[in-house]
């Protein structure tokens, strides 16, 4: 144990290090084993930042006195600048709100589902292979998006557009033809965001 005493203005780091662990076993521990996640020697000093996280909206407890992560929890930092792709320019402020990914991407969880991309076909407009589509669930979409459709039976990931007056889909890689459907053409659902993790 290396801390003589948690004060509040240490509750980001042990907050931080709470993070880590539940990353890690989806669970927050026994205030036993938080004495070592914190590097603190009590079970009472233990409490007092569970409690201050609690007040500080990160943490709650279940009707039977269980500590739960919140959805501040889970918020990440966005920063106040953007990252340009061209120039470099001066970052003024390197944190602003803080945003749930999920909250971010998802706007219907009941009707979105994630669906792995196989294939270089949409590569054009930045979807590649091993990306994951996050994926509205609806029939109905506008010539413009970019769609999971049912042709013929199969499924694909392609532009929706129209061609003298009949839905087709169109591929974002000059190497693939467009689709023109023979038989039906379903639409599953709307791209509505994308993730791709760098390793």
């Amino acid at each position: 144990m290396t801390d003589s005493h948690p004060s509040a203005q240490r509750d980001a780091e042990y907050l931080a290090r709470l993070q880590e662990y539940y990353a890690d076993w989806k669970s927050i521990p026994s205030y036993a084993a938080l004495c070592d996640v914190f590097r603190i020697a009590s079970k009472s000093w233990v409490k007092a930042i569970l409690d201050r996280l609690g007040e500080a909206g990160f943490l709650e407890r279940t009707p039977d006195g269980m500590w739960i992560p919140t959805r501040e929890f889970f918020a990440r930092p966005l920063a106040e600048s953007a990252v340009p792709a061209g120039m470099p320019v001066t970052v003024n402020a390197t944190q602003g709100e803080y945003y749930v990914l999920d909250e971010m991407l998802i706007e219907r969880p009941s009707q979105t589902t994630l669906i792995t991309v196989k294939g270089d076909s949409m590569v054009d407009a930045g979807i590649h292979d091993g990306d994951v589509a996050v994926v509205e669930k609806r029939n109905l979409a506008n010539a413009g998006d970019i769609v999971v459709a049912i042709v013929d039976g199969e499924f694909t990931l392609k532009t929706l557009d129209k061609e003298r007056g009949k839905f087709i889909l169109r591929p974002q890689n000059p190497a693939y033809p467009v689709i023109r459907p023979q038989g039906s053409l379903e639409i599953f659902g709307v791209l509505v965001g994308l993730v791709r993790k760098y390793r």
